[in-house]
């Protein structure tokens, strides 16, 4: 992996841009610590920094190759996982190759293919391309957003980048709010709505979809989108082919020319990937697989079972390990260290984030980081496979609002009248929630586009509700974690791949109906079906349990230590957009807190609201934000 900068101006010789060029694409050293590399031409310039991971010397960038009167000069950050067939198909076509980078080939298949090139990839990417003849500028993403891009348009010029915090370098690019990215930020964070980039004049290229800039102005169209079809396969094709794609996608995935592993919760889906990976570890003779798990001093003493998590994770993750004979590394963190990273995270995420969820998986990354360069993650098999409690209950199948967010009460009450007054919270996440349904593709069988769930009745109503809530959580909640996954590894040089979120098994899985995917009505039953054999029996029917948090009560307690020290500052940045009454009352109310009734997801409690905010004035602060 890597990150990306680039520049198209029609006004200025930006062969005279190069130390902001070098400016900007410094702050992504983190992502890219092994190598860097700088193109400049009068029209465009590009900045690359490198995390070797495949090809050291073949994969060098920027990447320059010629056809006819046509130079291409490509920027790229990802993994393609379909290089062997892409190489033969182009090899067959007259193509020759100075390497086995990836990057190669995605250059190449640009230079045959133009911009159809991206629907032949299978990957993880972001990457612009340059063509010196036509002066023309095409960038894209892969099609679930796993790496990211931002952009911005400003009269005569367009300017790009993996991180934000890289656009923020430019001269022409303020830190600026305004009446979106307050409301992005107080009311849907630390989700985002897609295409936001929350500052204004900057915007993010959505997932599954391209750019192309020229001298005749700014052109977006999208190239993928979930497949409407009528699922005809029977329960044991369905099963069989998911298990199919599965193992033909972890495997893919570990194709590597430095130290690869897994991470490992205990839970299904990262059990799964390690036991896969595991098994082809041994085939190939490279040894034990390295595997790494977290945990918090003390969780063990405090941790106390509820809904959203039923169990603890470390006697399931010894059982993986000693099944599949793993060199296992559990990594523990205490409370100080947790809480200072609440910084760290904020930088690397460039944005107010998920609190002590991304603050332990900055300190989890830089741990694991040490022994491997590549890890697996199993990120996104419950968007997939509809693994979340709100697939399952009744309150969030009949909530009009994303069903993550359904104690938005939660947060508003701290919120000042003033700021509740401006951002008219309640229409605008009603807003975003209907921009999100009017997107749905058409429920097959329902006879009409865009059916509203509300309007049919009994199990298809459900389905249609079910088929919602999916998408929602596809497009909506997925992107949250993925963002979370992509910026606190790569904010350590630790490149992660996410193995469910394989465009095939998407599509495959998206119409799937609903009494196949909740088999013996357990959450992701046909996954579980799909893998026995590859599992043990009580690792494949554990109940589910989401990513680890502290339970340490000293959480709560430093957190709202630090809340009050910043709510008595009168410098604070985030002082006028709080109900201080309000905030006090609820740091005092001690004996209630957690609620049991989280603001966001199923991890984020009063706590992380707490957490919340002191990221918000953190990140206020560093950034010197502005408002209009």
């Amino acid at each position: 992996m890597c990150g990306i900068v680039g520049m198209v101006n029609w006004r200025q010789d930006l062969t005279q841009q190069k130390e902001v060029l070098v400016s900007m694409t410094n702050t992504l050293i983190p992502r890219g610590p092994d190598a860097e590399g700088y193109w400049l031409s009068p029209r465009a310039a590009f900045g690359h920094r490198r995390l070797i991971v495949v090809d050291p010397q073949g994969g060098l960038q920027p990447m320059i190759r010629q056809r006819g009167e046509h130079t291409y000069t490509l920027i790229y950050n990802g993994e393609l996982y379909n290089t062997p067939e892409i190489r033969q198909e182009l090899l067959s076509r007259g193509y020759s190759f100075e390497g086995h980078s990836d990057t190669e080939a995605v250059l190449l298949s640009y230079m045959e293919w133009g911009p159809s090139c991206v629907e032949r990839l299978n990957g993880i990417f972001a990457f612009g391309i340059w063509d010196s003849r036509e002066q023309n500028l095409f960038v894209t993403r892969d099609r679930l957003g796993v790496k990211p891009l931002f952009y911005s348009e400003k009269a005569g010029s367009l300017i790009f980048a993996s991180e934000l915090k890289a656009l923020l370098k430019h001269p022409d690019i303020s830190p600026t709010l305004g009446q979106e990215g307050l409301s992005e930020i107080f009311l849907v964070g630390p989700a985002r709505s897609p295409g936001v980039g929350v500052f204004e004049g900057i915007s993010e290229l959505k997932p599954g979809h391209a750019l192309k800039y020229s001298a005749n102005g700014l052109s977006i169209h999208r190239y993928w989108a979930l497949p409407n079809n009528i699922h005809e396969d029977d329960l044991n094709t369905t099963t069989q082919k998911i298990r199919e794609l599965f193992l033909d996608t972890v495997k893919r995935q570990l194709v590597s020319d430095v130290p690869i592993g897994t991470l490992l919760s205990g839970g299904l889906d990262s059990s799964a990937i390690t036991a896969i990976a595991a098994v082809a570890q041994a085939e190939n003779q490279k040894g034990s697989l390295p595997t790494f798990s977290v945990d918090y001093a003390d969780n063990d003493k405090y941790f106390l079972p509820n809904a959203f998590q039923p169990g603890a994770d470390g006697p399931w993750i010894e059982r993986m390990s000693q099944a599949f004979n793993t060199q296992h590394t559990n990594c523990k963190f205490n409370i100080p260290e947790l809480v200072e990273s609440l910084k760290d995270s904020t930088l690397a995420r460039d944005l107010p984030g998920m609190a002590d969820v991304d603050a332990s998986l900055l300190l989890f990354s830089r741990e694991i980081k040490k022994r491997i360069t590549v890890g697996l993650s199993g990120e996104c098999a419950d968007e997939i496979f509809g693994g979340y409690p709100w697939f399952h209950r009744q309150e969030s199948l009949e909530a009009q609002t994303f069903p993550w967010a359904l104690h938005v009460e939660n947060r508003l009450q701290v919120l000042s009248p003033e700021l509740i007054d401006r951002l008219q919270p309640h229409s605008y996440l009603k807003k975003r929630y209907e921009e999100a349904l009017s997107e749905i593709p058409n429920l097959p069988g329902s006879g009409t586009i865009h059916q509203d769930s509300r309007t049919l009745s009994g199990e298809l109503q459900r389905e249609a509700r079910i088929r919602e809530i999916s998408y929602l959580t596809i497009t909506r909640f997925m992107p949250t974690l993925l963002d979370r996954k992509d910026r606190m590894t790569m904010a350590t040089g630790l490149e992660v791949r996410v193995p469910f979120c394989d465009h095939r098994l998407v599509e495959y899985a998206w119409n799937i109906p609903w009494e196949m995917k909740a088999l013996e009505g357990r959450e992701k039953g046909l996954l579980r079906h799909a893998l026995t054999g590859i599992l043990p029996e009580d690792v494949l029917w554990r109940r589910k349990s989401p990513y680890p948090k502290t339970h340490h009560p000293n959480y709560l307690s430093s957190v709202r230590t630090w809340l009050q020290e910043i709510i008595e500052d009168s410098t604070s940045p985030i002082l006028p957009f709080l109900n201080l009454s309000e905030l006090r009352s609820l740091m005092k109310l001690s004996d209630t807190i957690p609620s049991g009734r989280p603001w966001f997801g199923q991890l984020m409690d009063i706590p992380q609201l707490f957490a919340y905010l002191i990221q918000t004035n953190f990140w206020l602060k560093e950034n010197k934000i502005q408002f209009s």
